[in-house]
């Protein structure tokens, strides 16, 4: 997330001299068959069912995109090998190993609190849609584990989580690549005298959500994990508190704790729950559910607010496993629902002319995404239980909420006005000047001289195309009005960031399953 700049204009690379050879040496063959030309609309049949876009390979880029985020010490398999080592000594500062984890979005901060909500949600995609994935599940499974070997250095001492590496101001005053970081990397903390109980009940969930996914295939690893996620979400429930509330000028206003994190409390019992199947967290989020917020109206689901999501979750225990003591879940659910169906009763989302889901002008496709899955994943349920949705004296089916849901995804893949895929790499035209260092910079390989933290400003301001394809990033996407200028300096629409990417991809596994691709 980037909010601040400065700006430069003494360097000059004679890089768009060359730029074509920096996109071949950078680019060559880092994603094989995931490259853009691979990714053209193409025709599939499934139940008489005809596909506009290949969501298989829309599928394969969204998770190849968390690669590419990827700080620490890279592996022998990584694919976006434009992408090298960095972040080697994070954690220093406090003497604590806090090496690896992923960069949020186009800067190179590691952000604890939205790094544990797109771990929730790469998790929650794997829980319910990792059946269909096939191959791409190694790949998934493997993103998810990036990011929770990270989880566990950053509440390895107890009742204390390292929430953050990197001084977000000073960081936002540079436009380098992660390789070349030169700007101090601060370590910031939550502890018992600083409590954090919204970022610590996000890691709680995400601990708790992955140990789910990694019931099966490694028992050991999933046990750390779910004994890792009850310690700190009891951390969580003691010491209560706003993580920006200590931690204002550090992790504000990039992400404050709008919300409160009576969510996040309420979001991690529900995780909690579903991992352990201790009727204690049952009883915790039948006593303070409502004091925690259960049936607030909100109906915005991100890295900040996670009533909605954790509404959708508790009424699968109600729906599918029968826990008759959350049946007000359905309801709550419901209310959700109704929210966000085109021209329902209670509906109030707004939609952009072309019919883009439209929340907020910075970073809006995280609700596009992140409401996809809420709705497929509650079609799942509510078929499950045979049962539908009710808004007001109006019925809709599961089948409702999955073509709505089809629409919001269609679009981001192209069925627009502009006819531009906000998918990078993914069909004939993507966004070419995303908000992103490591990306609109030369890359190691055909750059090796450092580049200097003011030098990288000139090719911010520049009209040029990235040299480096991020495939598979999703940008923030259009404004209300179906625009998107594709400039590099616009991070509120050009930015991409791992939170969009992670819902994404339970949804893209699902169409693509549905029409006959995988």
């Amino acid at each position: 997330m980037a909010l601040l700049f400065f700006s430069s204009s003494s360097f000059d690379f004679r890089v768009f001299i060359v730029l074509s050879f920096f996109i071949v040496l950078c680019n060559g063959s880092s994603y094989s068959s995931s490259s853009p030309s691979s990714s053209l609309l193409s025709t599939h049949h499934h139940r008489h069912h005809i596909a506009k876009h290949n969501y298989k390979d829309a599928l394969t880029k969204s998770i190849l995109f968390f690669e590419g985020q990827r700080s620490g010490k890279l592996p022998h398999n990584q694919r976006m090998t434009w992408r090298r080592d960095s972040g080697l000594s994070d954690g220093s500062a406090l003497h604590v190993d806090l090496v690896g984890g992923y960069y949020d979005a186009g800067d190179n901060i590691k952000f604890g609190f939205p790094m544990a909500f797109t771990t929730t949600m790469l998790s929650w995609s794997v829980i319910e849609f990792g059946g269909l994935m096939k191959s791409e599940l190694p790949n998934a499974k493997a993103a998810i584990r990036w990011a929770t070997d990270y989880l566990l250095k950053a509440t390895a001492r107890p009742d204390t989580i390292y929430v953050q590496v990197g001084d977000a101001n000073k960081d936002h005053s540079c436009w380098e690549r992660p390789e070349d970081m030169d700007t101090q990397r601060s370590v910031f903390k939550v502890d018992k005298n600083t409590p954090g109980s919204d970022v610590a009940a996000e890691t709680a969930a995400a601990l708790a959500a992955a140990a789910i996914v990694f019931k099966k295939s490694d028992p050991s690893y999933s046990k750390i994990l779910l004994k890792r996620a009850v310690r700190v979400f009891a951390f969580a429930d003691k010491y209560r508190g706003t993580y920006s509330a200590g931690l204002k000028p550090e992790v504000c206003p990039f992400y404050c704790s709008y919300s409160g994190y009576q969510d996040e409390l309420l979001w991690g019992a529900a995780w909690l729950q579903k991992a352990t199947k201790n009727v204690k967290y049952l009883n915790y989020i039948k006593m303070n559910g409502q004091v925690l917020g259960a049936a607030e109206y909100d109906n915005t689901f991100g890295w900040d607010n996670k009533h909605a999501g954790a509404r959708i979750l508790l009424t699968k225990a109600f729906l599918v496993q029968k826990m008759k003591t959350l049946s007000e879940y359905k309801g709550h659910a419901d209310n959700f629902i109704c929210s966000v169906i085109p021209g329902a009763p209670f509906s109030s989302s707004q939609y952009t002319p072309g019919g883009l889901l439209f929340k907020m002008s910075d970073a809006n496709m995280q609700y596009v995404t992140s409401t996809s899955f809420l709705l497929l994943t509650y079609a799942k349920y509510l078929t499950s239980a045979r049962t539908v949705v009710h808004c007001g004296g109006s019925v809709y089916t599961p089948g409702r909420l999955r073509s709505i849901a089809k629409k919001q995804v269609d679009y981001l893949l192209g069925d627009n006005p502009l006819g531009m895929s906000y998918m990078v790499g993914y069909g004939p035209k993507f966004p070419r000047r995303i908000h992103h260092r490591g990306s609109s910079l030369p890359c190691v390989a055909s750059h090796p001289a450092k580049i200097q933290c003011h030098e990288g400003f000139s090719i911010l301001n520049s009209q040029s195309p990235n040299p480096n394809i991020l495939v598979g990033a999703v940008v923030g996407g259009p404004d209300q009005h179906d625009r998107f200028p594709d400039e590099r300096t616009d991070y509120e629409q050009s930015e991409p960031a791992t939170y969009i990417n992670a819902p994404l991809v339970g949804a893209l596994a699902y169409f693509a399953h549905s029409y006959g691709q995988l």
